[in-house]
């Protein structure tokens, strides 16, 4: 049956008009978060908030670099949740939390607890518990601390090590952010996990029983074969986003040319991230870091909150 007339686009708009806006609610539908994490404070490169590039179309998070359960002295020792602040505390003050806060009204500042190592040849970082009960509540005391001094928004975990089994992982962490959250001390908290048996093990027992407090999961990439393809990346991608089932998974890069690895802007992270966004799939991106980005210019940050803010990705 055919219609007695050919229906004109909406309120006689010229049908060129009507398809680009056609286009732009389409893409607007799909559009991925504009959320952009940058690490910072773990090198010794004298960064500062306002040396990075923030983009106004962007969530922006600082991370800082790391808050850890050691002592500060010269051999550090596990304290069991007693956490001491590693990060570059003489660029990277109250005060300047404050100011980058006051000047960015979309910037937002989280601390990452743990790290790989202890810097200074002095070893690994190990998560190491005495108890559950005990940890948990030596960390709500002293993060407690940190974070109201340092008017922090959020929490990121990043142990690496571990001599503890998983549960106890999962219950000690766990815990803390679901504790931290009830407090209002912090309003999201992240985890960052890579492709490693133990670490993996360890992370998705805290997601099987406590992904419901964890906002986003900033998935180490790069530490994936330095010679990453784009089609690799994308199933890497595919992976994880099944492992943390419903999670809010991150693209990410590494600028610290010691560690390189993964899918790099060169051969196709920023074409990925388009195919991801263009689908509805990227959640953010965040780059590991701040301190290693500074000799180049902050290239690469300047690229993704670009790409974040875009309207649409062809």
């Amino acid at each position: 049956m055919s219609l007695p007339y050919a229906p004109m686009a909406p309120w006689n708009v010229p049908s060129s008009l009507f398809l680009l806006t056609l286009l732009s609610l389409m893409c607007s539908a799909s559009q991925s978060s504009s959320l952009f994490r940058e690490y910072i404070g773990a090198g010794s490169n004298c960064v500062s908030f306002s040396d990075v590039p923030i983009h106004p179309g962007v969530d922006f998070h600082f991370i800082l670099s790391f808050a850890i359960d050691y002592t500060t002295s010269k051999h550090p020792t596990p304290t069991n949740g007693e956490f001491n602040i590693f990060w570059d505390d003489d660029n990277l003050t109250p005060s300047h939390v404050t100011s980058i806060k006051q000047s960015h009204g979309n910037v937002k500042v989280a601390l990452s607890l743990g790290g790989d190592s202890l810097g200074d040849g002095n070893g690994d970082v190990y998560f190491h518990p005495s108890s559950i009960d005990s940890w948990v509540a030596n960390a709500v005391t002293s993060l407690s601390r940190i974070i109201s001094s340092y008017n922090l928004d959020g929490i990121d975990i990043d142990y690496e090590h571990f001599m503890a089994d998983p549960d106890t992982f999962a219950e000690c962490i766990g815990r803390l952010l679901t504790i931290l959250k009830n407090y209002g001390l912090i309003s999201f908290a992240s985890i960052a996990p890579f492709e490693d048996d133990a670490v993996q093990s360890h992370y998705l027992a805290l997601w099987r029983k406590y992904g419901h407090v964890i906002d986003y999961v900033n998935f180490q990439f790069y530490a994936y074969d330095a010679n990453t393809t784009v089609s690799q990346f994308l199933r890497y991608f595919e992976m994880q986003r099944s492992n943390y089932d419903g999670g809010k998974i991150l693209a990410s890069l590494t600028t610290d040319k010691g560690s390189s690895g993964g899918l790099s802007p060169e051969h196709g992270f920023f074409n990925a991230s388009r195919l991801l966004k263009s689908e509805g799939k990227l959640n953010g991106i965040f780059i590991w870091s701040a301190d290693d980005s500074k000799s180049n210019g902050f290239r690469y940050e300047k690229q993704s909150q670009d790409l974040l803010a875009s309207a649409c990705s062809y």
